[in-house]
């Protein structure tokens, strides 16, 4: 993939059919999202409503990375609803198998990091199974550090999986 062809974006309304479509995608990829394969039931109407309100709050997104029209990776950040933890956002990633490897991850980050200090937030947070290498290696590369573990936090395919908690603090 030739990397100057790869766009990163704040995901639009417009988007909300292809940004289900591409997590729908992911789901079934690999085991280290939240919901399962066929788990996920929002529709695109709901997409759409939640893409709009994310935008309207000033302190939440999604990020896509579109490669020739087709999303490949989203990074979304949920910033918090309260006056204590405006400055705080919740971050989940995902990257289509095909595509991983190749730079995607950091560049959203990298994006990510911008909107975030731009909009004023001062710390970014994230969980990650303690059995994902690819994950933490990314999240370290990109800064974070793990807080602690949530012990038996998920239950993947029958079995209790441990989850690290992850922050980056912006200054």
């Amino acid at each position: 993939m030739d990397a100057q062809r790869l766009v990163i974006r704040e995901a639009v309304e417009d988007d909300a059919a292809a940004l289900l479509e591409l997590a729908r995608q992911i789901d079934d990829e690999t085991r280290f999202m939240m919901y399962e394969p066929g788990e996920r039931q929002t529709t695109v109407e709901e997409q759409r409503q939640r893409l709009r309100a994310m935008r309207a709050s000033g302190n939440s997104t999604v990020l896509v990375a579109e490669q020739a029209g087709q999303l490949v990776g989203y990074l979304g950040a949920a910033g918090g609803q309260h006056r204590r933890n405006r400055h705080s956002a919740h971050v989940w990633i995902g990257v289509r198998r095909a595509f991983t490897g190749r730079g995607i991850g950091t560049r959203l980050f990298e994006a990510l990091e911008r909107w975030a200090r731009e909009r004023g937030l001062r710390r970014l947070e994230l969980t990650v199974m303690t059995h994902n290498a690819a994950g933490l290696a990314l999240y370290r590369k990109m800064g974070f550090e793990i807080e602690g573990t949530l012990r038996r936090s998920l239950r993947v395919d029958g079995v209790f999986v441990d989850e690290h908690t992850m922050s980056k603090l912006l200054t």
